[in-house]
């Protein structure tokens, strides 16, 4: 039994990409970190990329995150302000990051 042409063609994987809300590059998704708005107005990280939620994404540089908390840009992205205690969350994550 011998195959048809098209079940021998490989297609190539598609690959999702997104865009750091601080630097604006283009990257893979899971090159990304993703930070979710969920449905309760909380602000979070999202390890898995899979939460219920608005999403965006950064670079997993610490030049990045810097920018984007300094320049509101997940206020922006979210739109509304990112309460006390959402900020201090995402500082002590920034604070595990690696200088770049």
């Amino acid at each position: 039994m011998t195959k048809t042409a098209k079940q021998q063609v490989k297609r190539p994987r598609h690959v999702p990409m997104r865009t750091c809300v601080a630097c604006k590059q283009s990257k893979p998704k899971r090159e990304l970190l993703r930070v979710v708005r969920v449905p309760d107005g909380h602000v979070l990280m999202d390890a898995t990329g899979k939460r219920s939620g608005r999403g965006a994404y950064l670079c997993a540089r610490l030049s990045c995150w810097q920018d984007a908390l300094k320049k509101k840009r997940l206020e922006q992205e979210f739109e509304q302000p990112l309460s006390d205690e959402d900020r201090a969350g995402l500082e002590a994550f920034i604070a595990t990051l690696p200088k770049d």
